[in-house]
């Protein structure tokens, strides 16, 4: 019987010919991600670094994105102590402030290559697994581990294979359709599963793809996986990746699979998650009309520049509405200056919208945009969880950079087609 993806990465990085679902290996994944935890994951292994130093300066990469700038002492001694840590232990994959969201960060920078492992002390590093990474969030403790011995043991995942057919309506987007996925399975409906994405992905582009693959964990799932196609390899070329770095790794057509689904993509509308857990998903239609006292596009989900072309195409020579608030929040730097230079960041500013650095801040109620109780938040994020974006009393709803763009108009949840 052939591979999955899944048990082809794992046992290449193992060292073994062929590896079974549920087996441990040990690996060496080719990079960690940390970011403004990297204080708290170096502070639990002070004497240990201090005794045996860092396995591999070019194994970590470091972005500082959470609660940027600095919102209090605390959060400033936080990334003092981590840029003290990147200088002493020569660190080569360091990027400060302003750089963007880390996911977004490893993505641009040409650090997720397909086949390659990457783990990361944040759930949602399963983003990469657009570009057929084997990606995924592991805890502070493993990350600390990591940092000392540069391995570490995973369990091979069984898989479930997802069939997409067609192609998406206008004002319809990967949004809502991993948002139909996880209300149709639950948020527990592929608990250490691997996802793997079949059919007619041409018809996705990059950025959907890895609005896709961050949601993964949406669901449990433990990665979330395209296959590498042309779309993949011009996005590779584009962000400096030769073609001799590229390995491509994909399923064998007789592998096995513990559940097979299949979505008709011309069928998918947009839909909303509802406070307080993401596979509570409504089609917008069933839930026009609710008030919203603040929107948000933006994030590691929703904030690339197709999701602000998207946005500004709605807002362009509209005003939001009085008893509402719309942030904007840049996935990365370079996603800000290219949106700057296309006038989207103008558009959506003239419309009444109002620019926040790019990185994650509201998205988890650390920084800016916090909610007060009884509030209602229409939010590209991806997660809606009570207390996320700083208030337990308050309410966020969860949608696709159409559908908020277009209810920041109306102060209320509207279905995008209404405004397209």
């Amino acid at each position: 019987m052939g591979m999955t993806f899944a048990q082809k990465v794992l046992a290449k990085k193992s060292g073994n010919e062929f590896v079974e679902v549920g087996q441990i290996v040990t690996v060496r994944p080719d990079h960690l991600l940390t970011h403004d935890n990297t204080a708290a994951i170096i502070g639990k292994i002070v004497n240990e670094l201090d005794e045996f130093g860092l396995i591999d300066p070019n194994l970590p990469i470091i972005v500082l994105d959470h609660v940027i700038p600095a919102a209090a002492e605390k959060n400033a001694t936080g990334h003092k102590k981590i840029r003290d840590f990147v200088k002493k232990y020569g660190l080569n994959h360091f990027f400060d402030i302003g750089e963007g969201i880390c996911h977004q960060v490893v993505y641009e920078r040409g650090f997720a290559l397909p086949g390659r492992i990457i783990l990361g002390s944040d759930s949602h590093t399963c983003s990469y697994g657009a570009v057929g990474v084997f990606s995924s969030g592991i805890d502070r403790t493993e990350a600390a581990a990591l940092m000392l011995t540069g391995k570490t043991w995973l369990k091979v995942p069984p898989t479930i294979k997802v069939t997409l057919k067609g192609e998406l309506q206008q004002s319809v987007s990967a949004k809502d359709l991993v948002l139909d996925i996880i209300g149709d399975i639950g948020a527990d409906g592929a608990n250490y599963c691997a996802m793997e994405y079949h059919g007619d992905i041409q018809t996705l582009a990059m950025d959907q793809r890895f609005t896709i693959s961050n949601m993964g964990v949406e669901m449990g799932a433990k990665i979330a996986v395209f296959p590498v196609d042309k779309i993949t390899g011009a996005f590779l070329k584009n962000h400096g990746v030769s073609r001799d770095m590229v390995h491509f790794v994909w399923s064998d057509s007789d592998a096995h699979y513990v559940r097979e689904l299949s979505y008709y993509l011309n069928k998918i509308e947009p839909m909303v998650a509802l406070p307080h857990t993401v596979d509570n998903v409504r089609n917008v239609r069933d839930v026009e009309g609710v008030d919203i006292d603040q929107c948000l596009i933006g994030t590691c989900t929703n904030g690339r520049l197709s999701d602000f072309r998207e946005a500004a195409k709605i807002l362009k020579g509209n005003k939001i509405s009085p008893n509402t608030r719309l942030l904007l929040l840049p996935a990365s730097r370079a996603i800000l200056r290219r949106a700057m230079r296309e006038g989207l960041i103008d558009i959506l500013v003239e419309s009444g919208g109002v620019l926040l650095p790019p990185g994650c801040g509201p998205c988890l109620g650390a920084h800016q945009g916090a909610l007060a109780p009884g509030e209602k938040c229409l939010s590209t994020a991806n997660r809606n969880f009570k207390g996320r974006m700083g208030c337990k009393e308050a309410e966020i709803y969860l949608a696709s950079p159409a559908t908020v763009a277009a209810s920041a108009i109306t102060g209320k949840i509207t279905d995008p087609r209404k405004e397209a």
